[in-house]
C-alpha cells in the first residue's frame, strides 16, 4: 500500500505545497510543531536515508537547503531545526523518506532536545574505530 506521502505526490490527498521539482516535494506538515513546519520528501517511495540512491541524496539536500532559506526569509524565525528520523525506534512514523524543517522561536518549546550523556576518550576511540572499519579505505585512518 502506498504511503500517505506517495498519495500526496500522486494528487490523491491535498497538500499545501511549498516547492516541487522532478525528484522532490516540500509541503506544510498538517500537524505542525510550529508555524511553517515543512516536510521535504523524495517523490519516489524510499523508506530511509540508508535506502536512498546517491542522486536522491543530492536532490534532497539541495531542496532542503533551498526551502530552509525560504522559510528563514519568509517567517524570520530565531532558528530552524532540520530533523530526519530513520526507523520506528528513531521516531519515524511514515516510512517514506522525509526531512522536517521546523522554524523555531525563542521559548517555543516545540522540539525537545536529547539529554546529553557522557563517554570516556577510550570509549569514543573504540566506537570511532568500529564505525571507521565499516567505511573501509574512506574511513578516518
Amino acid at each position: 500500500m502506498a504511503s500517505i506521502f506517495t498519495r500526496i505526490v500522486n494528487g490523491e490527498i491535498p497538500a499545501a505545497k511549498v516547492y516541487e521539482d522532478d525528484l522532490t516535494l516540500a509541503f506544510l506538515d498538517v500537524n505542525p510543531a510550529t508555524r511553517g513546519h515543512t516536510l521535504v520528501i523524495c517523490k519516489q517511495e524510499v523508506p530511509t536515508l540508508l535506502d536512498l540512491p546517491p542522486e536522491l541524496v543530492t536532490a534532497l539536500a539541495q531542496t532542503v537547503q533551498r526551502v530552509a532559506q525560504a522559510i528563514m526569509a519568509a517567517l524570520n524565525p530565531d532558528g530552524l531545526n532540520v530533523l530526519q528520523n530513520n526507523g520506528s525506534a528513531a521516531g519515524q512514523v511514515v516510512h517514506h523518506y522525509h526531512v522536517h524543517l521546523i522554524p523555531r522561536w525563542e521559548g517555543d518549546n516545540a522540539v525537545r532536545h536529547w539529554r546529553p550523556g557522557s563517554s570516556t576518550p577510550d570509549e569514543l576511540r573504540e566506537v570511532a574505530a568500529v564505525i571507521s572499519m565499516q567505511l573501509g579505505e574512506g574511513g578516518a585512518g
